[in-house]
């Protein structure tokens, strides 16, 4: 049997021990021509991704790769988007049944655990198909403070101080890593490291990173930040609940970013 026999089947094995359907959902998620980025500090996780319109004649506010999922979790969602939008309320109706069967909301580690697990399942049975999405998810745990995670279409899913995901994923890492070595003990201990970066660090370092790694310096419009904080500097009304950035506090932070350069 060619390579192309067992590419036709998700749940046969080629003679490598791989299975190319789930390997292509990756190539999904690369070839999307997205790029997203995650950081968290002491008190902030930020997700930033690129906003693409293609039609000047669409409603820009009606295209979003970022998503609520409860008031203290949101995700952005890198690939397939009618994918993500599926994947986005299957994770809505699991922390909603988590809030009725426990009476508190869901914590990121619970959720990313159950969305990777259903994940997961989706690579071994036939009559389906892997999703062809990563999603970076973010929220506020009451005990750990912020929390990063990304769950890809093997179902397979880790927490991160950064991370990234997208067409270009391996340069956004590669200079995450190296900014990380850059901080005060950031080479031998990135959980301390990453302990001193404060709201505004953390979201300047998101910027950063994304302008750098497409070189290209964004305006309003062209990038999404979504943010969960429980700094004193994110406003008292929202302080520990997930939300997108308006258009005028993108300005400002871009602004801040380039008068640092």
């Amino acid at each position: 049997m060619s390579r192309t026999s067992y590419d036709r089947y998700l749940t046969v094995f080629s003679p490598e021990g791989r299975l190319y359907q789930v390997e292509y959902a990756f190539k999904a998620i690369s070839g999307s021509g997205h790029t997203a980025i995650s950081v968290r500090g002491k008190d902030t996780a930020v997700v930033i991704t690129q906003k693409k319109v293609p039609d000047k004649l669409l409603d820009s506010n009606t295209v979003s790769h970022l998503f609520s999922i409860t008031p203290s979790i949101g995700c952005v969602m890198t690939g397939l988007l009618a994918d993500a939008r599926a994947q986005v309320a299957r994770a809505r109706a699991e922390a909603a049944e988590w809030r009725y069967k426990y009476g508190y909301e869901i914590t990121p580690d619970a959720l990313a655990r159950r969305l990777a697990n259903i994940n997961q399942v989706y690579t071994q049975r036939a009559a389906m198909r892997p999703l062809g999405i990563a999603m970076i998810l973010i929220g506020i745990d009451l005990e750990l403070g912020p929390q990063i995670f990304k769950l890809d279409p093997a179902g397979y899913f880790v927490g991160f101080h950064a991370t990234s995901a997208g067409q270009k994923q391996q340069e956004a890492m590669n200079f995450l890593e190296k900014k990380w070595k850059k901080f005060e003990g950031g080479a031998e201990d990135a959980a301390k490291a990453g302990k001193r970066l404060g709201r505004n660090e953390v979201i300047e370092l998101a910027i950063e990173s994304i302008s750098t790694v497409l070189q290209t310096d964004f305006k309003v419009g062209e990038i999404e930040i979504g943010i969960v904080s429980d700094s004193p500097d994110e406003p008292e009304k929202t302080r520990g609940q997930w939300r997108v950035f308006s258009d005028s506090e993108v300005e400002e932070h871009l602004l801040a970013y380039g008068e640092k350069d």
